[in-house]
């Protein structure tokens, strides 16, 4: 009797591959564990529960997860491993989710919320061009600067809940959207968010007005530790942009702003550096 790994290396891999999820910039991995398991306490003993594993996830490009597949052994019905792609999918924040048992293999789509049976997985390019149809994305440098890759040389690549919040606000940004608010628990890694947000928006020289340039963005907190330590540190990879706004200079040739909240506020010496020009530049 075949297992659920024989079935996932002679019948789903290549099916997958058959699809083009292994040509660059696709690809796909497999059994990836993306949660550490949740933390239970009882009394003084603190114990972790199971890891959530998917058995694949497929990658439009490094950056963008865009579906999941789980997979039974041959022996049962792919549609044993549905309820489970489904709830996988929704805690990534994916919109497809396969469910296979190596010969047949079952769609929910997120987008119209049908599930359907299917003999073949989708190509990248299709499951690309039905997120962008659900998402209202048509105009091709937006869909682009989408893709723009998240800059993993920091040693801190994104969690798959970091993830989930940078590629949803930076869409909301190209979307034109003025405002955005993420909550975070302390510990989840808002500076590498931050970070990654301001690179994607920066490499790919977005900017309100459309303008071939990269944008002007303002990195602000209410202490000086909390500045000087992401920018030279996390943001170190931005390199000459940095400018930390100090004594009411600020340096307009730069594109990436540090300060504290007291540096730019209104005082005694001046109206408040926020009300100046040269801060309504950045």
């Amino acid at each position: 009797m075949m297992t659920e790994a024989d079935t996932c290396r002679k019948y789903v891999l290549p099916k997958l591959t058959q699809a083009w999820w292994d040509n660059d910039p696709h690809s796909f991995t497999e059994q990836k564990t993306f949660t550490d398991g949740r933390i239970i306490g009882s009394g003084n003993k603190v114990r972790r529960r199971p890891q959530k594993r998917a058995d694949y996830l497929l990658r439009y490009t490094r950056d963008f997860t865009i579906a999941v597949v789980e997979a039974k052994a041959a022996h049962q019905s792919p549609g044993d491993a549905l309820a489970q792609a489904k709830e996988y999918a929704e805690i990534l924040g994916l919109k497809f989710a396969y469910a296979t048992n190596g010969h047949g293999i079952i769609e929910f789509d997120y987008t119209t919320g049908e599930e359907r049976e299917i003999e073949t997985f989708p190509s990248p390019d299709e499951l690309w061009q039905r997120f962008r149809n659900h998402q209202n994305i048509s105009d091709e440098k937006t869909a682009k600067q989408l893709l723009t890759p998240s800059n993993h040389l920091t040693g801190k690549s994104p969690r798959y809940y970091q993830e989930i919040a940078i590629n949803r606000t930076v869409q909301a940004i190209f979307e034109g959207k003025q405002r955005v608010l993420l909550t975070m628990a302390t510990g989840t890694g808002k500076t590498v968010v931050a970070f990654q947000i301001c690179w994607k928006l920066w490499s790919s020289r977005w900017n309100r007005t459309g303008e071939h340039r990269r944008p002007k963005m303002l990195y602000l907190a209410d202490r000086n530790i909390l500045i000087d330590d992401p920018k030279d540190k996390i943001f170190a990879a931005m390199g000459d942009a940095r400018w930390k706004i100090e004594n009411g200079e600020a340096n307009k040739g730069r594109e990436m702003y540090f300060a504290i909240y007291q540096a730019i506020a209104k005082d005694e010496r001046r109206p408040g550096l926020y009300k100046e020009e040269v801060a309504r530049e950045i």
